[in-house]
This record gives structure tokens, C-alpha cells and sequence, in this order.
């Protein structure tokens, strides 16, 4: 019975899925947005700004600040850290940079004397590591590539670098903008537009007595699309409430299954004896995932509990779950859909911000750690765990335990949409269900009856 139940929850969750991926992409074409963009209900107009400022020229080109805003609420690049790549639209090079520096070096033979720093026709750039001596430092550089949430910590949420472009043109009307930007963070996942001139950037001396003017300025916006990330999901939602005794796994194979031969099927089992020289094994990259045995096989799981019932009020338990053993979650946040957020009263040990991307709305809550209490979520383990308690106050227009009203609609941990449970295995009250089992004996009472009846005519 069980395993017809386990069957049928993970043939509704693959048609959800489905239905999900149909949805988004007629959101897309209603919206005028390439296949290769995003567009993100929660988060509609967040993005990662690239700005290109020319602030002097030199003798065969000039000199820029190149700075990367990250304008999306929730959603932040962790280590190893972003990697901006373009096209020289000549043949253009870098003489020197500070604040960042290119991957490769490419081929400069043709130059004597003075080498460039980099001669690629295509250079990517990533930013410095913490430590880097000052005189190579730029502000807000060197924090080896990591980009906070604009909403946790917008002071973090920019990264700069100053580049000096040789071979180039020396005035606005001789420089060629460069083409064909991409943005890893670090895997792919973002598509960058075109790059466009906009007005030059003004900037304000720190004694606020005078303001310079970039020669030039151009901005490329990059979106971000969970589709073009990942194949998989990264992370499900689990519930369980106090009037049903019923707990509600991810549905099975929701990020990979244990038989697939693929890299979300590597797992081991969390009392395994080679557990540990398999964490360190030397031949594994820390970014090459090695998950607890699951039958969901996801990196990550929140788990939704409705705790406690009270007159005016009712309680939430709200559980994060890492189950990668060769990772932890610096700056972790949660984003959480449910209609009773414009009553949240209380929260516990969690930062809270609400979300109101549509004006009138507020039902959508985003979730962080408390800086160095539990913003880090610990890679799988005992200590590989996070969680809070939400205290709500009752709606009475709509409050109610019936049909699944009290879990949530939707949640994003780290800016990816998590798996939810089919809606048909959600924990029912148990008055619905023995109202369904009083009418189920009432038919049958009633069939007999008729039986009887049909008989004793006969």
C-alpha cells in the first residue's frame, strides 16, 4: 500500500513538475522574454548589473572600473565565487589589473618590453582572495568572487575591479564596447543582454565637496534562470503537522535516484565506516557533491511543521536540513509563500524581511540566519541542521486547518524553487477523514439496503 502511495506521489510530483516548466515557460512568452532569460514572480525585476566606467584615457586606450551589482533580493553567489567573461570587439588587451585578475594569460609573444597582462581575445576575470596585498586591492574587491542578497547585506552585494585596456580607442567616439558577456556563478545559469551606453556615473569625493564624471559609461544586465543552472532540483519540502500522526516525505527521486550513475546519485550511507576518508578523499573536489543516502536525493530539505493550535493564535516549526557532506551554506536564506505571513506575530532565532513584489500582497517572507548564531548551515551531519519556530495570528475570515491550508505555497532555499509535496498527500484533518469514512459506510449501508429491499420484492 505504501509503495502504490510512494508511486503515485512521485507520478503527481513529476506531473507538477511538468506542469510547473509549462507554466514558466508561457510566463516567458506573455512577458516578451527570451527562452534563454528568467523571469522570477517572486523577484521580478531582480538582477546582476554589470557597469563599465572609463574614468581616464591613456596613450593607447584608457583606463575603467568594472563593478558587479547584485541587485536580486534573495538569490547570492556563494564561493567559488562569479567569473565574468566577454569578447574584445577589436584586439584590444589588458596591460594591468588590480582587484581581479584574468584565469589565462593567452598568447603575447608578438609583444617586447612591457608584457600584457592578458592578450585573450575572450578573457574571463574572477576576483581576488582575501589577503591580497593592498597595493593590488580595489574597494569593494577580494572576497575571492562571493556576492551577498541584495536584501541580507547590500554593503557585500557589489564586487569592483580596475582594469587598464590597451590597443583600444582613446576617445568616446573610437571605443568599441565589448560583446558577448557571460557571468558564471560559478556554473552557468545566467544570460547577459547586450551591453548599453548610459548616462556617465558621477563620483563623489568622501569629503561629499566635489563630483567627478566618467568618460564613459555602459551597463549589461545578466538574469538568472533555475532551468539553464541545474537539471535537477536542489532542494524539497517535507510536512508534518500535530493533528496528523502522517509525515510527508519528498517525493522519491526528486533531485536524482540511488541506482542513476550520475553525479546527484553519489551518496553513502550516514553510518557508513568509510564515511570519512570518503569526505576526504583526495581525488574529489570539495565542489563535487557526496550526499547522505536519501530517497528523495536532495542536497537539501526543508521540513514544514505545524507545531501547535492555540485561541487567537497557531505555531510553526520550520527545519533546514543539508545533507551534502562536502558542503556548508554561508549566508543561507529561505524564501516562503503562505497567505497567513501579513499576521506573522513572532519569530525565533531567524532574520525575517517581507517580500512585496506586487503591491496589496504580502505573503511571501524571506528567512535568514543570524550572523554568527546560525547563518551557517553545516555541511551533513549532526550539526547539519537549522531551524525556527513562527508564531502567526489567526485570520478568521480564512483561517483553517482544511485542505492544506496552513502549509506553505512555495519555498526557495538559496533562490531555487524547492519540490513540494503533491497536494494529495498533504496531512488531512482527521475529522475529514472520518467524515469520509462515515459517508463511505453510509453508501454502503445504503447499497445493502437497497439489496434487501430488491430481494424481499423478489
Amino acid at each position: 500500500m505504501n509503495l502504490q502511495r510512494a508511486e503515485r506521489s512521485s507520478r503527481m510530483g513529476s506531473l507538477l513538475s511538468v506542469a510547473s516548466a509549462i507554466l514558466s515557460l508561457f510566463l516567458l512568452s506573455c512577458f516578451g522574454i527570451s527562452s534563454t532569460e528568467a523571469y522570477d514572480p517572486l523577484d521580478p525585476i531582480g538582477n546582476i548589473t554589470i557597469k563599465w566606467d572609463i574614468v581616464s584615457w591613456t596613450s593607447d586606450g584608457y583606463v575603467a572600473v568594472v563593478s558587479i551589482h547584485n541587485f536580486q533580493q534573495y538569490r547570492h553567489i556563494q564561493a567559488p565565487g562569479w567569473q565574468l567573461g566577454w569578447t574584445w570587439a577589436k584586439k584590444e588587451v589588458i596591460w594591468s589589473m588590480s582587484g581581479g585578475q584574468t584565469m589565462e594569460q593567452g598568447d603575447c609573444s608578438r609583444f617586447q618590453g612591457s608584457i600584457p597582462h592578458c592578450c585573450k581575445r575572450d578573457p574571463t576575470v574572477v576576483d581576488l582572495l582575501p589577503g591580497t596585498p593592498y597595493n593590488q586591492q580595489t574597494a569593494n574587491c577580494c572576497r575571492g568572487g562571493v556576492l551577498s542578497s541584495w536584501v541580507q547585506d547590500p554593503l557585500n552585494a557589489v564586487s569592483t575591479f580596475q582594469i587598464t585596456v590597451g590597443l583600444a580607442g582613446t576617445t568616446n567616439k573610437t571605443v568599441r564596447l565589448p560583446k558577448n558577456f557571460t557571468l558564471k556563478a560559478p556554473g552557468p545559469g545566467y544570460t547577459c543582454g547586450y551591453p548599453k551606453l548610459v548616462r556617465p556615473t558621477r563620483f563623489v569625493m568622501p569629503d561629499n565637496r566635489r563630483a567627478t564624471q566618467a568618460m564613459m559609461t555602459w551597463n549589461v544586465t545578466c538574469t538568472y534562470s533555475q532551468f539553464l543552472a541545474r537539471k535537477m532540483p536542489t532542494c524539497c519540502v517535507s510536512l508534518s503537522s500535530f493533528y496528523n500522526d502522517t509525515v510527508v516525505n519528498c517525493p522519491p527521486c526528486t533531485c536524482g535516484c540511488r541506482n542513476n550513475a550520475t553525479d546527484s546519485g553519489s551518496c553513502i550511507q550516514s553510518d557508513s565506516l568509510h564515511l570519512a576518508s570518503a569526505v576526504s578523499h583526495p581525488s574529489k573536489s570539495v565542489n563535487t557533491p557526496l550526499l547522505q543516502c536519501t530517497s528523495h536525493m536532495c542536497p537539501v530539505r526543508i521540513h514544514w511543521h505545524v507545531k501547535l493550535n492555540y485561541k487567537e493564535y497557531w505555531r510553526v516549526k520550520i527545519t533546514i536540513t543539508n545533507f551534502n557532506y562536502r558542503m556548508n551554506f554561508t549566508q543561507w536564506n529561505l524564501v516562503v509563500q503562505h497567505p497567513n505571513f501579513d499576521n506573522l506575530t513572532q519569530i525565533f532565532s531567524f532574520n525575517y524581511k517581507p517580500l512585496t513584489p506586487y503591491a496589496g500582497l504580502n505573503d511571501t517572507a524571506m528567512l535568514w540566519g543570524v550572523r554568527y548564531y546560525n547563518d551557517l548551515l553545516m555541511e551533513a551531519g549532526p550539526s547539519g541542521n537549522v531551524q525556527s519556530e513562527l508564531l502567526f495570528q489567526k485570520d478568521k475570515s480564512r483561517f483553517t486547518f482544511e485542505k492544506g491550508w496552513a502549509f506553505p505555497r512555495r519555498i526557495y532555499f538559496n533562490g531555487d524553487d524547492c519540490v513540494m509535496p503533491p497536494p494529495d498527500a498533504y496531512p488531512w484533518l482527521p475529522n475529514s477523514g472520518q467524515r469520509s469514512v462515515i459517508s463511505t459506510l453510509y453508501s454502503v449501508t445504503m447499497i445493502l439496503a437497497s439489496g434487501s429491499l430488491l430481494w424481499a420484492y423478489q
